[in-house]
Order: structure tokens, then C-alpha cells, then sequence
């Protein structure tokens, strides 16, 4: 049984239908459809892998993975492109970690190339920069199309999709697996929650060998739920978007990022030209007052209190709350925002910015109060909690979720070895 129809849970139902044929798999999902979330939320990046540590799962399935979602897009017509992107520095002290990053690269086989202001403005006439980096492998696709198509392998492969379908208790059961309730119909909410009351709710039971939790921004409350007590909790940061107005989309020609501090925990601000033609530019990371707060009005006490009771939440804001409060004035402030992009584009107005959707990143926060920095998978019994998927999670899905499921079928194989033994 899988928890959560992302692209994380669906690439792993699928694998589990190629690698073993005839599995029973059950992938309950509270959402009408999949990618409801992070998945397509987000903006469409096929990442190269080039930021991330060597050795680290990130590098790993992020390199692999590159090559193998282009592979996929291509094989099943999904909208996609290989585009490279640029790497920018736009102030001197950046240029060392740019030169960092062309060996990290290079060490992971990722072609780059450096290039100097005159060849930066040959590939962005408008984006301005002391140098840069090309990375080659970069790209850019529709990740919801892309979990669309593993959900419907996945069911090909004899895998049961259930969408509307929340968690609501889960009961181990020692030596036999785990029985989960399940309530479909009644108000959205996510694992935990009690809605059987709402009209026209309806309860079942599925029962498991093993659970699989790909739950995303409600991982840890599953893992809770469960039993276990998770590594990690999650603290739900919102990603906030604008767009280049119609009329500007000539100032970005394709994927532009700035140098990252690895003193900070996220990105920064970049331009990306999506599959659809348009220009994003963000995103900006604020603290959401809900597990799914996708703008300020959204607040759900009650996951407001788990996050703040979290001692990791308050370790975390003591070191970081500087670059914090930049990300809130951003929020508040469209013309700070606009200078903040400006650093990389300096012809943009904030007449030229239109408000886009924003997405939630699950972030998931250790009890010091550090960030979890890799893929975090843990396992207990009858259960494999996915507890921090972090970009490049949709890059990575197809690798990761082979790993997600030769983890879940392990646990499988020696329930049923212990069941054999038995009689």
C-alpha cells in the first residue's frame, strides 16, 4: 500500500508492478487526482544535479534521473525540453563559488562550460552577470503529465489507484502488516484527521503488508499516525510566483539562476522559461500557516501548532531568521521582490510582474534545527516513511521510486519469509 498519489508514490507503484509482477499494490491518494501538490505545483525544472553534494542521494538519482525523465517525456509524447541553464554571478564574491560549482560538475560528469559577460549576453541579451556557468543537461517539462502517465502505467501493470481516499487511522499489526482506515467522500483533509462525520463519507479498511508513506507535506503525521517517531518534522515553506507580463516574455530566453550561498537554504530567486512558453520568476520562500497554505489566509491551527511545538522550528528560525525576514519583505513587498530580480535582469519593472500560483515545499527540519539536506527514508516495522523528497524529487522520481520500492518489497519478502518459517 502506498500513501499519496505525487510523483514520488506513483513512480514508486510503478515500479513495484515491473519489478514484481503480480504484487498487489493499493496507492490511496485524499486528492480527486494526482500531482495535486508539490508535484505540480511547482516550476517544471528537470534538474542537472549539479548543486548537489557527491555521494549524496540528491546527486545520485538527480544525474541519473535527468537522463532517464527526458528518455520517459520522449517515449510517451510528454511536453518537454532540453533547454541548459545559466549560473550567474553578479557580484565578485560569488565568483569562487562558481568556480566551485564548475568542479562539482565536472565531478559528476554534468557537461559545463564557463562563459564570460560577452557570452552570457549572447545567450540572455537582458541578464546581466560578472560570469556564469552553462550547464547543459538542465531541462524543463510537465511533471503533472509526467505523474498522470506513471499512474496510468502503474494501473496497466495491475496496480489499484484510489483518488478521494484519506487516511484516517492506521493499526499495526505485529507479524501480519498494517490495516488502515480509509474515508472517501467527506471533507478534504489530510491523514489523521477525522472527517467520517461529513455527509456522504464512507469508511473502509485496507489492510497491507507493508505501508509505503509518500505523503509529502503530511509524511510526518503519517509516520505518527503509525506509530513511529520520524526523523524529521515537517515545516511547510510557501513558494511564492510571479510571471513575466505577455508583453516581456522576450527579456528570458531560457533558465537563468543565481550563484547559491550554502549558508542559506534556499536557491534564491531565478527565471525559468516553462514548457508552456511563460516565464516564472521565483520563487520567494515564506513560512505557510498550513500544511497546504498556498496564501496567507489559509491557517489550519491545529498544523500550525505541530509545526510550533516542533523544538527544530525554533532552532531553525534562530539561525536563519536574517534571510527570513528578507523572504517575508519579499512577500509583502512587490517592489522589493522587483529588486531582487532585478540583480539578474536588470530591464524588469514591477509593472512587468503578474502574480502566479504558488506551490508548498515540504521541508523537512531536524530536531537542532538543521535542514535535511538529502532524500530521508526510514523504516519501521511494516513501514517505509518517505520523510524528506526534496528538490530534485520530480527529476529524481523515476530512481528514487526503484529504491522506494526495493525497500518496500524487502520488508514484503521477510514478513512472508517469517510466515514460511512458521508453518
Amino acid at each position: 500500500m502506498i500513501v499519496g498519489g505525487g510523483i514520488v508514490g506513483l513512480s514508486t507503484a510503478y515500479a513495484i508492478t515491473q519489478s514484481a509482477p503480480g504484487t498487489r499494490v493499493v496507492v490511496l491518494e485524499k486528492e480527486p487526482g494526482p500531482a495535486r501538490h508539490q508535484t505540480g505545483r511547482n516550476s517544471g525544472v528537470i534538474h542537472s544535479g549539479i548543486y548537489y553534494r557527491p555521494g549524496s542521494l540528491k546527486a545520485r538519482f538527480a544525474v541519473q534521473g535527468a537522463a532517464e525523465m527526458v528518455d520517459f517525456c520522449a517515449r510517451y509524447g510528454i511536453p518537454h525540453e532540453v533547454t541548459g541553464k545559466l549560473i550567474v554571478a553578479t557580484e565578485r564574491d560569488e565568483l569562487p563559488r562558481l568556480h566551485a560549482l564548475i568542479q562539482r560538475g565536472r565531478q559528476h560528469g554534468i557537461p559545463v562550460r564557463e562563459l564570460g559577460p560577452a557570452q552570457i549576453a549572447e545567450r540572455e541579451p537582458y541578464v546581466r552577470g560578472l560570469a556564469a556557468i552553462h550547464v547543459g543537461t538542465t531541462g524543463v517539462c510537465d511533471f503533472g503529465a509526467v505523474a498522470g502517465r506513471l499512474a496510468r502505467l502503474a494501473r496497466e501493470g495491475g496496480a489499484e489507484i484510489r483518488y478521494g481516499a484519506r487516511v484516517t487511522a492506521v493499526q499495526r499489526r505485529t507479524g501480519t502488516g498494517v490495516a488502515v482506515r480509509v474515508t472517501e467522500g467527506g471533507p478534504d483533509s489530510g491523514p489523521g484527521s477525522d472527517p467520517d462525520s461529513g455527509p456522504g463519507a464512507r469508511t473502509s479498511v485496507v489492510r497491507a503488508r507493508t505501508m509505503v508513506n509518500c505523503a509529502g507535506l503530511h509524511s510526518a503525521r503519517l509516520a505518527l499516525l503509525t506509530g513511529d517517531t520520524p526523523a524529521a518534522r515537517i515545516v511547510p515553506f510557501r513558494g511564492e510566483y510571479f510571471e513575466l507580463a505577455a508583453s516581456r516574455e522576450e527579456l528570458v530566453r531560457g533558465l537563468v539562476y543565481p550563484v547559491p550561498d550554502p549558508a542559506f537554504p534556499f536557491l534564491g530567486v531565478h527565471l525559468t522559461r516553462g514548457i508552456d512558453g511563460g516565464v516564472h520568476i521565483g520563487p520567494n520562500a515564506v513560512p505557510a500557516l498550513a500544511l497546504e497554505g498556498y496564501g496567507w489566509r489559509t491557517v489550519r491551527p491545529a498544523e500550525l501548532a505541530g509545526v510550533l511545538t516542533h523544538p527544530g522550528t525554533w532552532r531553525m528560525a534562530r539561525r536563519h531568521w536574517r534571510y527570513g525576514a528578507g523572504e517575508l519583505r519579499r512577500s509583502l513587498s512587490k517592489r522589493a521582490f522587483t529588486t531582487a530580480v532585478r540583480r539578474l535582469l536588470p530591464e524588469v519593472s514591477a509593472d512587468d510582474l503578474v502574480p502566479a500560483p504558488a506551490g508548498v515545499r515540504a521541508q523537512a527540519v531536524l530536531p537542532d534545527g538543521s535542514l535535511a539536506d538529502d532524500f530521508l527514508i526510514t523504516e519501521g516495522p511494516h513501514a517505509v516513511h518517505v520523510l524528506n523528497a526534496p528538490s530534485p524529487a520530480a527529476t529524481a522520481s523515476l530512481p528514487i521510486g526503484r529504491e522506494i520500492a526495493a525497500r518496500a518489497l524487502r520488508a514484503v519478502q521477510a514478513l512472508n519469509a517469517l510466515h514460511t518459517a512458521a508453518c
